[in-house]
């Protein structure tokens, strides 16, 4: 109890069912994520606001850590499965091979760009962002910029590219999206056991929050709606996430499910390693996650979203 007696009890309670959504969700903890899924003001990730319809016009995306691109699978089903979304922005991780026991660099562009005639393709490292509509500018985010000279070789822009941002133009607005793959913290192939495990887990902390904070530092001073998502092999429990938690919507505020968790092998995935954020006016109308069968461990992240009406306009 607070003075006076009050409690976190409010005196009054908001008479509309619009002024109560924004109420709770102002004022509700934040133990998964943050925001409503129109980017407003932070609260549970099962916030009861809602952006309303889905306008004529609103964005498909899709977003997916492929496992190796299709070098463990049949190509055609591979490509017959993104196909299948017919999304209009698809933000894709992990275009590359698994060879000799390390990351290999993979040429597959041409079957990707057969398979998706009319997108434009946009690559760095192993991310990969395809989009039906008119691409603007890639401003490289963080270490990558070192590399934006392609004479630089593929480990090197591998290893330093985890962030792709790319502007589209989108009915004459800017909408900007990030496509994210964060390395994982530890090396699996080595023994907790030996020294080397916990050199390698300090040393990727440091890349990770290296990442991390150019990524957000480049969010939040991008002015255009925006939409942040991939693989940031973080779970909920993590406090790297808490930037990104504190300055943008998990989108997830639009999903069905209690618990979106989207990796894990077998049928029941059991953690939540895939996000996106929203900011920049930019709503979810949906959010869902979609399973690819055996041609990938991460589940993709399935979204309908619209930029918010400008003041004064549409």
């Amino acid at each position: 109890m607070g003075r006076g007696g009050r409690g976190c009890c409010p005196t009054s309670f908001p008479r509309s069912p619009s002024s109560w959504c924004r109420w709770r969700c102002s004022r509700s903890a934040r133990p998964w994520g943050t925001g409503c899924a129109a980017g407003g003001s932070p609260g549970r990730w099962w916030c009861c606001c809602s952006p309303g319809p889905a306008p004529a016009g609103a964005l498909r995306v899709f977003s997916w850590n492929t496992l190796y691109w299709d070098t463990t699978d049949d190509p055609a089903a591979f490509h017959r499965f993104l196909r299948a979304r017919d999304a209009d922005v698809y933000l894709l991780q992990e275009y590359l091979a698994w060879e000799d026991e390390t990351h290999t660099e993979i040429d597959k562009l041409a079957a990707l760009r057969a398979a998706f005639p009319g997108y434009r393709v946009v690559v760095r490292g192993e991310l990969v962002t395809l989009s039906r509509f008119p691409v603007v500018a890639t401003p490289p985010v963080g270490p990558g910029q070192a590399t934006d000279d392609r004479s630089v070789p593929w480990r090197e822009r591998f290893e330093r590219n985890k962030v792709l941002r790319t502007d589209v133009d989108v009915a004459g607005r800017v909408v900007s999206f990030y496509n994210v793959h964060v390395p994982v913290q530890v090396d699996v192939e080595r023994s907790p056991l030996s020294r080397g495990f916990y050199r390698v887990v300090r040393d990727t902390d440091a890349v990770r929050k290296a990442h991390y904070a150019a990524l957000l530092a480049d969010a939040r001073a991008n002015p255009h709606p925006l939409l942040i998502s991939g693989d940031f092999n973080t779970t909920p429990a993590m406090g790297d996430l808490d930037g990104l938690r504190g300055a943008f919507a998990d989108a997830a505020t639009a999903s069905s499910s209690v618990l979106p968790v989207s990796w894990g092998a077998g049928p029941l995935p059991l953690w939540r390693l895939d996000w996106t954020f929203t900011g920049g006016g930019l709503r979810v109308h949906r959010y869902a996650l979609t399973d690819p069968g055996d041609l990938s461990d991460h589940r993709g992240q399935e979204l309908l979203v619209s930029p918010a009406p400008m003041a004064g306009g549409t």
